[in-house]
């Protein structure tokens, strides 16, 4: 909520005021869902567990939504890349934002602890479809934590919980040989190469020392991100008050493409996949953050990202530390909480997991869920 306090007062000293103002709206869910919660957070606590299993269970449907969409597509053209990524997910959607959409869900079938077949087929459902979706910090993080859970967490005995790690990491490798996250990761590590049509794949170094960039330089993910670092620093060097103050939140996006054409990177059409890098955000919330919030929007970012994770160790609750790490990570390669979808999903599963029941609370449903009288302990009946 002080965030979004912090992205109301930045219309006092914005470099454009209409996208800090239209911008809020879209950043209201910091604001109003945890008064939702402050509100109702008993009740929505006490029912977390079946929360998440709803939610899960219709991020399972949705995905055989799209995964049916793909299939039909395939069919019609042939084209096996309408299998994998942006291509699976639709460009709009985006698939980084859609394999953080199945990953909490993932994580949810991993650990129930009575598992049926059909929790065992939507965790093996999520996980390929997780692959498809070719998100290389969703697929490591996911993937780390999965095996993390199998060998540390798991109640099975101990040459079980070892033959199930072995088994996952083995069918986790394959899955990454056969499908496009293979190809990704090669471009990813592929060092001053010339890929097809005479396009220069550009190295990490060059992103941040190169003076001026060609339309056929090509950025992959690390090496984009490093560039818009480098951005970040010029804009900083060159009027230090960003530090202190930010540009105002949505405000940036012009200076970015202001040192884009500086740079001469590639301009793109500024439609769909081909939006060009000068047109692009910064790709990393907390330089996003602290460019258009300056140092108190970042600190507080921190303080945000660090309490979820203090509590997550503290209740030993595997899914809630899943959860923050995952957010920790995708902030990093996206500007994750400056676009709707993804403040919502954010904040959404923020407040379930940190809410604070009244003290005693959860002892006392534990022990006697209705005390005899047909009704939850501290619920006064009409």
């Amino acid at each position: 909520m002080l965030l979004y306090v912090l992205m109301a007062l930045s219309l006092l000293w914005s470099i454009d005021c209409n996208s800090t103002f239209r911008a809020l709206s879209k950043e209201a869910s910091l604001l109003f869902i945890p008064i939702a919660f402050c509100f109702n957070g008993s009740f929505i606590r006490m029912g977390k567990n079946n929360i998440l299993r709803n939610y899960s269970v219709a991020m399972v449907l949705a995905g055989v939504f799209f995964l049916g969409r793909a299939v039909v597509r395939y069919v019609q053209t042939a084209n096996v890349d309408v299998l994998f990524y942006h291509e699976l997910s639709t460009y709009f959607i985006n698939a980084i934002y859609l394999s953080a959409l199945f990953s909490v869900p993932l994580f949810y079938f991993l650990t129930v602890k009575k598992k049926t077949w059909w929790d065992y087929a939507c965790f093996i459902f999520l996980f390929i479809l997780i692959f498809l979706l070719s998100s290389k910090t969703a697929i490591i993080v996911d993937v780390l934590l999965t095996a993390i859970y199998m060998l540390f967490y798991s109640r099975m005995p101990k040459k079980a919980r070892i033959t199930l790690f072995l088994i996952f990491m083995a069918s986790a490798a394959a899955l990454g040989y056969y499908s496009k996250i293979k190809e990704r990761l090669v471009a990813e590590f592929t060092t001053q190469a010339t890929l097809a049509n005479g396009v220069n794949n550009l190295t990490i170094r060059d992103a941040w020392s190169k003076e001026r960039f060609t339309p056929n330089d090509y950025f992959n993910g690390s090496a984009f991100r490093v560039y818009q670092a480098r951005v970040f620093k010029d804009l900083v060097n060159e009027d230090p008050e960003v530090f202190w103050t930010g540009y105002g939140l949505n405000a940036s996006p012009p200076k970015v493409h202001e040192k884009g054409v500086e740079y001469n990177v590639h301009p793109g059409s500024g439609e769909g996949i081909n939006y060009g890098y000068g047109l692009q955000n910064f790709h990393n919330q907390y330089i996003e953050t602290f460019a258009d919030l300056g140092i108190m929007g970042f600190l507080l970012l921190l303080v945000i990202l660090g309490l979820n994770l203090k509590k997550a160790l503290k209740d030993k609750d595997f899914m809630h530390i899943a959860f923050a790490i995952l957010m920790i990570a995708l902030l990093l390669t996206e500007s994750f909480l400056w676009r709707q979808r993804g403040v919502v999903f954010f904040v959404a599963l923020y407040c379930l997991f940190n809410g604070l029941p009244p003290k005693g609370f959860g002892k006392r449903y534990e022990k006697n869920p209705d005390n005899g009288s047909g009704r939850l302990p501290g619920v006064t009946p009409l």
